[in-house]
């Protein structure tokens, strides 16, 4: 389970969501939550690409537009294209924020170098006929695939933001595992402990890391690691619905049956149902399992990071 004040996770972000005034205006996009409370529990490795190339600050606007069959980086103004010198940049950088060993990063959205989803990509008439992302971004994504990654105006949805925090957790405990001279018996801990969380992203691929596992012997290690790490991170993906923390709250209600008081029973059973009904967030049922986790020593509940894969503290769960 997750810790507080664990300062190993590193994760890139575009510099002017931290306060830095890198922007085009000379001004910055701070977001309070980084700044004041992630700032808590994690190290930032902040990025500009359009400083870095040197477009200075202020500077000119820069947009995509599609010239030709090709999406190119321009500055309409003065009509200077970038792109290669982006370009260039981006894969040079990929490279150096590999050595921070990142456990995510986090992007400006809308930005022609930055924005992850639907950048406006422009064409005659300056009328934007498509949506794509940003160079810089789609550098990082096609370079490290496995990283986590997000546009700091989706993480304002609650769902997503929490699904974005457990995949950057994920991949740390990922990265651990597998960075030391590791031993099968260490991924059939690790695969025991994520089980609860595997199968709430994704039963099918839980079931299939699980087989994998079982047959590890026969599979050569290196092959084993990579295979292992793109389905595990590729589960993470999606967020978990409702219903799909309902069956496994359920899920781990069973066997505690027969160790709870039916008035225990009866007030863990009420606040899943309380949590399938939207009336409480999804950290009620969760802290009754833990709590009764804790008091009956249930060894098995104890080393299952779905009930605790981020730190509390960051209040993600309170608000899903």
């Amino acid at each position: 389970m997750e810790t507080s004040n664990d300062h190993s996770i590193k994760i890139g972000i575009s510099a002017c969501l931290l306060g830095d005034r890198v922007r085009y205006d000379g001004g910055h996009a701070r977001n309070h939550f980084f700044t004041e409370t992630l700032v808590r529990f994690v190290d930032f490795v902040p990025v500009c690409p359009e400083v870095d190339i040197g477009l200075g600050t202020p500077r000119e606007t820069i947009r995509l537009a599609q010239i030709g069959e090709k999406v190119r980086l321009v500055a309409p103004k003065s009509g200077a294209d970038h792109t290669f010198k982006m370009q260039r940049y981006a894969k040079k950088k990929v490279c150096d924020l590999l050595t921070h060993d990142l456990n995510g990063f986090i992007f400006k959205k809308n930005s022609p170098s930055c924005g992850l989803y639907r950048v406006k990509i422009y064409g005659k008439n300056a009328l934007y006929r498509a949506v794509g992302r940003g160079v810089f971004a789609d550098t990082l994504t096609s370079l490290v695939p496995l990283l986590p990654v997000e546009e700091e105006g989706r993480l304002n949805d609650p769902r997503l933001r929490e699904n974005f925090f457990e995949q950057v957790f994920a991949h740390r405990r990922l990265c651990k595992l597998f960075q030391a001279r590791w031993k099968l018996v260490d991924l059939i801990t690790f695969q025991a402990s994520e089980k609860l969380l595997l199968k709430a992203h994704s039963p099918q691929i839980q079931r299939e890391l699980g087989k994998l596992v079982a047959q590890a012997k026969t599979v050569a290690k290196p092959h084993l690691a990579e295979k292992y790490k793109r389905l595990f991170m590729e589960s993470l993906r999606k967020p978990v619905s409702v219903g799909r923390h309902v069956n496994i709250l359920h899920h781990i209600a069973g066997p505690l049956n027969k160790t709870l008081s039916a008035q225990e029973n009866s007030e863990l059973v009420g606040a899943i149902q309380d949590y399938r009904s939207q009336l409480v967030p999804l950290i009620v049922p969760i802290t009754l399992v833990r709590h009764f986790t804790r008091r009956y020593e249930i060894n098995y509940l104890m080393g299952q990071t779905y009930l605790e894969p981020h730190p509390k503290e960051l209040l993600l769960r309170n608000h899903t």
